[in-house]
């Protein structure tokens, strides 16, 4: 598993489009699986769950975007997981955190 939060500010429906847009673009094997969003009054809540096929280990990854804002104040958060191999043993070869990494480069870029 790897994980990334940041607290980041801008405006909360362009952050979330720009990021859904960097995810998808990052190969021909990534997917958005399902999504959720919410909104009471002026907070925000989105959650994306994507899937990439990893042929290197042919293995699936999945990557967990939740994004929470309030006024221009939003969090992100990204979990990637299910990337490695074996029942009871884990071996990875870094599927997990190259998903995140396309998070976190992403929201380098947006603001």
């Amino acid at each position: 598993m790897a994980k990334f939060e940041r607290l980041i500010t801008g405006d909360f429906y362009r952050v979330l489009a720009a990021l859904e847009d960097a995810i998808l673009s990052k190969g021909v094997s990534m997917q958005l699986v399902d999504k959720s969003d919410y909104s009471a009054g002026d907070a925000k809540i989105a959650v994306r769950v994507f899937d990439k096929y990893y042929m290197r280990n042919g293995n699936r990854a999945s990557l967990s975007v939740t994004l929470v804002g309030h006024g221009t104040d939003i969090f992100v958060s990204a979990i990637g997981a299910g990337g490695g191999q074996g029942v009871f043993i884990n071996f990875s070869l870094g599927a997990e955190s190259d998903l995140v990494t396309i998070v976190e480069e992403s929201l380098k870029s947006i603001t």
